[in-house]
């Protein structure tokens, strides 16, 4: 059926395409008796704004022809003036008057697109007063003659316009080729040429013939518009005389003949000076007076319409005339241009007045005369058997119109174009204007071959839209037609339209395809070449009230119909028995219609006082001779006429427009009565009742609401109840079978998902459902259950299940709308959406943000624990977010990350850098450097090395000053191990230097203690020979521990008892104090071990014959030949068991290999290391050592002084000499004997016993022990140091330094040889004149910088002697006193051995300490280099200034 067809390609858009697949039916149409006469076509009359210019241009150039002058159009800015756009705006903005006082010229010039700035106002005002303004006054009915006469002058450089003559062009169409009406009788109101043709022969033909093309160079300047030339009848009413045709009508004379002008109008005269202005010259060619021009230009314009063409085409030489256009215009192929190019330039040639380009069109061709493109049946195309079908085809343009379901194939008439096929023959550019069909019915329009048709259109919704905007746009077209848009012959641009709200839609119609056009749908188009197609209107049962509303619409119009509606109507009611139920239904609410309007019209006519009435059969009546003489509507249910005018009528619409007479005189002429109506609408109703409660019921159903809905089964009751009472195959019951079948595959697609069952349906791995339904396709679903006319039961179900995808989405959205959400809300929802088993292209959007927010929750967490963030962390957290998808807080986390990363490289890089730099950085740069790797939140194994390294310098630089804080004199050990550390800390370290010189100068100082002190080759170390013993004696004696001696100052037991214990307590001491008590207390042990030891070994050689013989020696054997004894632990030992032993010296006490333990130097070499130590200002055990060295040497020394000689006396009653060196004493086993005498315990006392051994026991060797030992061994044995008292005094000299002993003071001896103590100074008198050098001492630290002796203050010489005389008073050896002798000046050397130097010249130094006394340079050991870059400070001094 062909109405399936239509609802299938049914659209709001009002035209389809259809080429349906292998349905090419054969051309049937005979090519060779086919011939037609072509519309002419020129592309710029046909749009409607160009055409009003061009209306324009020919009433200006008329108007100025009349006045014997020519139209030239000016050019301005090498552009064509455009008169009609610059009459406009100068009227819009008030006229020439009001726009010169306002001065809008420039304003005028900017909206004619000029550009501003170049005075073009000032031409515009100029052109429109010389051409346009005369013409203006002209419209506005000026009187001319009492204003200046118009005059037109001319630019060399204008063109001559040339008017287009319209309405001359325009012929009259073929004549009628049907016996009922012309398709819209488009003869009617058409312009006819003028009898009077000749007028025109003598103009030049401006157009070229149709299909040629011409390009003008100079645009606009050829441009002509024809206007209309009518024979003007000159009414004479009788001969005028030869003076009256010879006086002027404006001063009455008739002097001056040769001045007069005659009007070529109407003859009559004028003098050239009478007018004004008068004309100085007689005008050449034709002159019009002022009356004349007025009524010239004052005649109505006349209906624009297409002229035919002269000559007849077949459809071969039409063609070879298209495309031989076509292909020139275009100079290439005509299949090779392209359809957008043709069409840019069609609108482009349609828009512009300067360029003339004409086209031919056969239109209208009607098939019933040459035959149709489709084959018919009886017809002279002969068809194949396999092409027999498309005779009968519904698709075949000759079977549509009259199909069952078209209501035209009860219109009896054949009306060409609507029931027949017109042919339609085209070429390029030939075109179809903006038209709706005739009865706003459908059209269908085939191509059968050639090139495309473009097709433009709009809905039939804004068909009065486009009407609208067209009158808007040209309103001038418009005043003179107003049916203009049914006359297809005006085209607008569908830009221009849709710029004003018109919905236009476009399409390219290829061969092989259907065009369909909808009720009151406007449609224009083109041809893109030669080409052959054909169309053909028909109508639905749809169409039914759209036909009644388009006869109203022509009513308004006061348009022609095609056929007469009613007419229709009537003749279908009249086979209702017959007609299919949708028809009959439409059918009969269409006559409903109609005769509720006929009673109310005829009531209205009997209430006018129409009473006379007669029924007329129009059927047998013309349709000219049954149109209203109003409206133009064809009359078939009732007319009036009027006895004045028996041949005119009037619908009942317009009575009042009849005649002049009264309405009593008028007669109803009527086809029924309204009684003969109502049975024909019985027989509609009884055909479409039953269907109609069916249909109304079914209709009812189909467009319940949702809460109103029936259920599946009463939908199948009425399909039962159809097939019953064997209602006809309608739409409706397709429909509603259509709906049952639905229906049934929706339940059972329902209740399959909802059951889970489907077989499509299973998992793979635990992902992704095969064939799910998208989200669209189960709302789809369910609209599509909720949109049944009928209620499915599992419906509510679905629309759960769609409420929670729902729900899921948008969640979805608003948790993918966060910036990032959490994991666990997006693991949540993914857990929802995969339990929902519908395809979710969220959870894909989903699992990847839960991969961003896991890497994103990851780089925050290890963010949060700077302390675990490596860069390899980092680096690992870059991979992982490389291969996640994009998003702008992963990029914006990503990039944070990254810039961590390259931060924390830079800063790696640059903390190993500067920990391996060299040389070092200050601690200030380091810890600039930290402060800004302290804002770093990550693990930088470097930095963290360089912090810490900068921590240890801080706290390394706080121990360095915490160690000289205060005044404290730091230890070596302390000091050695702080240096040690700070090698190991990669900082620049300031007092590194300053310590490690001190530690230099210390080690420094300990070689040179250790040469000074030292044996050569000795086991002992420096700290062991200052130290007190601690080990004396066999193992036995050396485990003992007096437990009477208790320190006063010790408040803990520290075990002394090995070197390796004091050397920790003195490192570990805080204070000198503390270590000399350590060192006292060692002393202590240190004389009670060695009392034990001498005791037992004195024992050993006393022994009585029957005891068994000693072991004495380093070999362990007895006493045998000559032998040795020990001064100090008194044991004996062969000669030649002790290493290097070569003689003894005389006066000297003898010590054993064990207990002579250093080089024992002077006193005046160890006191300047005690002062270079002190410079220092480094406590170490050797130092304490030393120091406590000194304190036992000055305190024993006192003791020394305080013995009185009566002491050395004092001792055993009995006096006893010494053993001579060649005594022999008799052993158990042998005899031996001493080669040196030895002074006998049992004869001393225990204080002199005591002083001996303690003076024994000093490193030192002091002249005091010599002189304490010799009067010892002098008093036990006088004889014996009598014999040896030149090596004595030869082994004395030796101690001093060898230096004779000339010029010392002479020594006072006792009794018993021991030297007295000084009492009284010698005194003596320094010679004032002798100079003498003050030198500095030789104990100045070594390396340090010599201090000039003006330096040291006077003050802190005399604070120190007045601490020096109240601290020790009793030092006699530090007292000197002076004494003047008149004869000889003599200087005294405070020496206590004065060497007493002779010679010329002998050199002083001062002591810069506190005693300011002088000694000689070689009595102290000072050069005279010395003691003039050093300080001197003597013995006393340094001493004093130790014990304070």
């Amino acid at each position: 059926m062909l109405m399936d067809l239509l609802a299938q390609i049914y659209v709001k858009t009002k035209f389809n395409r259809n080429a349906s697949t292998g349905w090419q039916p054969p051309f049937a149409c005979d090519v060779d008796r086919l011939h037609f006469t072509p519309r002419i076509q020129r592309l710029n009359e046909l749009e409607a704004q160009t055409r009003v210019k061009l209306n324009f241009l020919d009433q200006i150039a008329k108007f100025w022809e009349l006045q014997g002058c020519t139209l030239k159009i000016p050019h301005v800015e090498r552009k064509t003036l455009d008169l009609y756009v610059l009459y406009k705006l100068v009227n819009e903005d008030g006229g020439f008057d009001v726009v010169c006082k306002e001065r809008k010229w420039t304003q005028i010039a900017l909206k004619m697109g000029f550009a501003p700035g170049k005075a073009v106002g000032s031409h515009l005002r100029a052109h429109y007063e010389r051409i346009l303004y005369p013409y203006y006054l002209f419209q506005t009915g000026a009187n001319l003659m009492n204003s200046q006469k118009p005059t037109l002058t001319n630019d060399t450089k204008d063109k001559e316009y040339k008017p287009h003559d319209l309405p001359q062009r325009q012929s009259v169409q073929p004549a009628e080729t049907c016996t009922i009406a012309r398709r819209a009788k488009r003869t009617k109101g058409r312009c006819f040429k003028s009898e009077l043709g000749e007028v025109c022969e003598n103009k030049p033909n401006l157009r070229r013939r149709m299909g040629s093309y011409v390009a003008k160079p100079e645009p606009v300047n050829n441009i002509s518009v024809d206007v209309k030339e009518e024979h003007v009848e000159q009414q004479v009413e009788g001969e005028k005389s030869k003076v009256e045709q010879y006086i002027c009508l404006v001063c009455g004379g008739g002097g001056d003949e040769d001045r007069l002008l005659l009007c070529d109008g109407c003859d009559d005269s004028y003098h050239t000076f009478c007018l004004i202005p008068p004309l100085h010259d007689v005008p050449k060619g034709d002159w019009r007076c002022p009356k004349c021009l007025a009524q010239e230009c004052g005649k109505p314009q006349v209906a624009f319409g297409f002229e035919q063409a002269s000559r007849d085409y077949t459809l071969r030489t039409f063609g070879d005339m298209a495309d031989s256009f076509k292909s020139d215009y275009f100079n290439m192929p005509v299949h090779m241009v392209p359809t957008e190019l043709v069409e840019k330039e069609f609108w482009r040639l349609v828009s512009t007045i300067e360029e003339d380009v004409t086209v031919e069109y056969g239109a209208d061709i009607a098939s019933k005369d040459f035959g149709s493109g489709f084959p018919v049946k009886n017809g002279t195309f002969k068809v194949s058997p396999e092409e027999e079908g498309y005779l009968s085809s519904g698709w075949n343009l000759n079977n549509m119109p009259v199909l069952d379901a078209s209501v035209l194939t009860h219109v009896t008439a054949d009306i060409c174009g609507m029931k027949l096929p017109w042919l339609y023959v085209g070429m390029c550019f030939s075109s179809f204007c903006w038209h709706i069909e005739d009865h706003w019915s459908y059209s269908i329009n085939y191509l059968h071959w050639g090139e495309p048709k473009t097709w433009y259109g709009a809905p039939g919704y804004a068909a009065e839209q486009l009407e609208n905007v067209m009158k808007n746009l040209a309103p001038e077209l418009f005043e003179s037609q107003p049916d203009l848009l049914h006359q297809l012959v005006t085209i607008m641009n569908p830009n221009v339209l849709m710029e004003h709200g018109v919905p236009i839609y476009r399409t390219n119609q290829c061969a092989g395809e259907f065009v369909i056009t909808f009720p009151r749908a406007y449609h224009s188009g083109f041809n893109q070449g030669f080409n052959f197609a054909e169309a053909v209107n028909f109508c639905t049962a749809d169409w039914m009230p759209l036909g009644r509303q388009c006869v109203e619409h022509y009513r308004s119009l006061n348009r022609y119909c095609v056929f007469s509606h009613d007419e229709m109507t009537c003749n279908i009611a009249t086979k209702a028995n017959t007609l299919e139920l949708e028809l009959a239904s439409a059918v009969q609410k269409d006559m409903c219609a109609m005769i509720l309007e006929e009673k109310m019209l005829r009531e209205k006519t009997y209430k006018l006082g129409v009473w006379h009435s007669q029924q007329v059969d129009y059927d047998l009546l013309p349709d000219e001779e049954r149109q209203c003489a109003k409206c133009r509507t064809t009359c078939y249910l009732s007319a009036i006429t009027c006895p004045c005018s028996p041949d005119q009528l009037v619908c009942l619409h317009h009575i009042e427009d009849l005649c002049s007479c009264p309405a009593r005189s008028y007669t109803l002429n009527y086809k029924y009565t309204l009684a003969e109506l109502k049975p024909l609408f019985q027989d509609l109703t009884t055909r479409a009742e039953s269907y109609e409660d069916w249909a109304s019921k079914v209709n009812k159903i189909l467009k319940a609401d949702q809460d109103n809905k029936s259920d599946l089964e009463e939908l199948r009751s009425l399909v039962v109840e159809a097939e019953k009472k064997t209602y006809p195959e309608t739409d409706l019951l397709s429909h509603l079978r259509q709906v049952i079948q639905n229906a049934d595959r929706c339940t059972s697609m329902a209740q399959q998902l909802l059951n889970g069952k489907r077989q499509t349906r299973y998992r793979s791995g635990g992902g992704k459902s095969q064939n799910q339904l998208t989200v669209e396709e189960l709302r789809s679903f369910v609209n599509q259950l909720y949109d049944l006319p009928c209620s499915i039961r599992q419906a509510p179900f679905l629309k759960a299940l769609l409420n929670r995808v729902e729900q899921f989405q948008q969640d979805s959205s608003d948790l993918l709308a966060e910036d990032m959400p959490g994991s666990s809300a997006l693991h949540g929802l993914l857990d929802e959406g995969a339990s929902l088993d519908v395809e979710l292209p969220q959870l894909a959007v989903l699992r990847q943000r839960l991969e961003q927010a896991r890497w994103v929750e990851a780089v925050q967490e290890a963010s949060d624990q700077p302390a675990d963030l490596s860069l390899d962390c980092m680096r690992r957290l870059i991979d992982q977010g490389v291969g996640l998808a994009p998003h702008a807080c992963v990029e914006k986390t990503m990039a944070r990350l990254q810039e961590l990363l390259t931060v924390c490289e830079h800063w790696e890089e640059k903390a190993h850098n500067m920990l391996t730099a060299r040389p070092l950085y200050s601690i200030e740069t380091l810890e600039t450097a930290i402060q800004e790797v302290d804002s770093i939140p990550a693990y930088l194994p470097s930095c963290l090395q360089l912090k810490d390294c900068v921590s240890r310098a801080r706290e390394w630089i706080m121990e360095a000053d915490g160690l000289q804080a205060g005044g404290r004199i730091p230890g070596l050990g302390a000091l050695s191990e702080l240096v040690s550390r700070a090698r190991g800390i990669s900082v620049m370290l300031e007092p590194l230097s300053r310590l490690e010189s001190l530690v230099s100068e210390v080690q420094a100082w300990k070689e040179s203690a250790a040469k000074t002190f030292l044996l050569r080759n000795a086991s002992h170390s420096l700290l062991e020979v200052l130290c007190p013993r601690c080990e004396t004696g066999s193992q036995k004696s050396k485990s003992k521990k007096n437990k009477d001696v208790s320190v006063p100052c010790k408040k803990v037991e520290v075990k002394l008892d090995s070197l390796f214990d004091v050397e920790k307590a003195l490192s570990t001491s805080k204070d000198t104090a503390s270590a000399m008590a350590t060192l006292s207390d060692v002393h202590q042990k240190e004389l009670e071990s060695l009392s034990m030891l001498r005791t037992s070994n004195e024992s050993k050689l006393q022994s009585s014959p029957s005891c068994l013989a000693p072991t004495v020696c380093l070999c362990h054997t007895v006493p045998a030949g000559p032998m040795l004894q020990c001064e100090l632990c008194r044991d004996a030992y062969h000669s030649g068991c002790v290493p290097g032993f070569k003689d003894i010296q005389t006066g000297l006490p003898w010590l054993c290999p064990l207990c002579k333990r250093s080089e024992k130097p002077p006193l005046d070499k160890v006191l300047p290391l005690l002062a270079s130590l002190q410079r220092i200002r480094v406590r170490l055990p050797e130092g304490d050592a030393l120091r406590y060295v000194i304190e036992r040497t000055v305190r024993w020394q006192h003791k020394v002084q305080q013995v009185s000689p009566t002491q050395h006396q004092n001792g055993k009653a009995r006096h006893i000499s010494g053993t001579a060196s060649s005594q022999t004493l008799v052993g158990s086993n042998g005899s031996f004997y001493m080669l040196q005498p030895c002074i006998p315990l049992n004869e001393l006392s225990a204080e002199l016993e005591e002083l001996l051994v303690e003076g024994l026991l000093l490193q030192v060797t002091l002249p005091e022990l010599q002189q304490l030992y010799s009067s010892l061994l002098n008093r036990f044995s006088p004889s014996q140091h009598s014999l040896q008292s030149s090596e004595h005094d030869h082994q004395y000299h030796i101690a001093q330094d060898k230096s004779p002993p000339h010029g010392s003071p002479p020594h006072n001896k006792g009794q018993d040889g021991v030297p007295e103590t000084k009492k009284e100074p010698e005194k003596l008198e320094k010679n004032s004149k002798r100079r003498l050098e003050k030198e500095n001492i030789e104990g100045q630290h070594i390396g340090k910088t010599k201090k000039p002796k003006k330096k040291k203050p006077k003050m802190n010489k005399e604070r120190r002697r007045e601490e020096k005389q109240t601290t020790s008073p009793s030092n006699s050896l530090s007292d000197l006193s002076y004494s003047d002798d008149s004869e000889e000046d003599w200087s005294v050397c405070s020496a206590k051995q004065c060497q007493q130097p002779e010679g010329n010249e002998v050199n002083w130094v001062q002591c810069d300490g506190s005693c300011n006394q002088w000694f000689h340079q070689i009595c102290v050991g000072v050069s005279a280099e010395q003691a003039e870059n050093e300080d001197y400070i003597c013995v006393s001094c340094a001493m004093n200034d130790l014990t304070e």
